[in-house]
């Protein structure tokens, strides 16, 4: 295993691997900079707009503190300077989609007015469709506030592409809290049609989200 030095300024002093991932990425921001990079490099002003809230200063000091530890790089492409994930940021992957599972059910209650990026969807389906295997494979589209993203399913599981080559066959259109409803369980595909628009053979969304899935209830007290 590679040894991986950091320079987070603050530390919770424990000798513990979670704690230490919480030295480099715990801090406000960090984790949602990382899901914004997943799914391929981000210009600066790419990664403002995505992540409405964030005040300017702090996302150069974010960003700098994580190309500083390691966890992204700078490249330089067509349009510019661009910011990627490291091999070792790409590995969040596997524990974000942990944490995003685990905070499924906090998404049962609704939009409620949160902000929204389509390209969300890319850590968020395979987390939720993990068990999930196709054979042969499928390819099912979503199509949300005129955004399309494709969903493939396989034997080794599900991957998400943004904006693709082409548009796939069958294609669900229909709002983003009825994809993510769906995806965790807590929607039929007969709610989800009924409140969409499918496009193509409604038949694959029975193979990508085959029955008996459900997302258990947000403890009482949650939002």
């Amino acid at each position: 295993m590679e040894t991986v030095k950091y320079s987070s300024g603050r530390s919770y002093g424990q000798f513990c691997g979670l704690a230490r991932a919480l030295d480099v990425v715990g801090d406000r921001w960090n984790l949602l900079i990382v899901r914004e990079l997943l799914p391929g490099p981000m210009r600066y002003s790419e990664l403002k707009t995505s992540l409405a809230g964030i005040a300017t200063n702090l996302l150069a000091q974010r960003l700098r503190s994580l190309e500083e530890d390691g966890i992204i790089e700078r490249r330089l492409g067509d349009v510019g300077v661009l910011y990627a994930l490291t091999p070792w940021g790409v590995g969040l992957r596997e524990p974000m989609e942990a944490l995003g599972r685990w905070g499924a059910p906090l998404m049962m209650t609704g939009r409620d007015g949160d902000s929204f990026q389509p390209r969300w969807l890319v850590l968020a389906l395979p987390a939720l469709l993990r068990d999930v295997r196709a054979t042969p494979a499928l390819e099912l589209g979503f199509e949300i506030e005129g955004f399309l993203i494709v969903l493939h399913i396989d034997e080794n599981g599900p991957r998400v592409v943004v904006q693709p080559d082409r548009a796939p066959g069958t294609i669900l259109k229909a709002a983003p809290e009825i994809i993510v409803g769906l995806a965790a369980g807590g929607l039929t595909i007969d709610q989800a049609t009924s409140a969409g628009r499918v496009q193509g053979d409604p038949k694959v969304l029975n193979r990508a989200f085959p029955a008996g899935r459900a997302t258990p209830a947000p403890p009482t007290g949650s939002c």
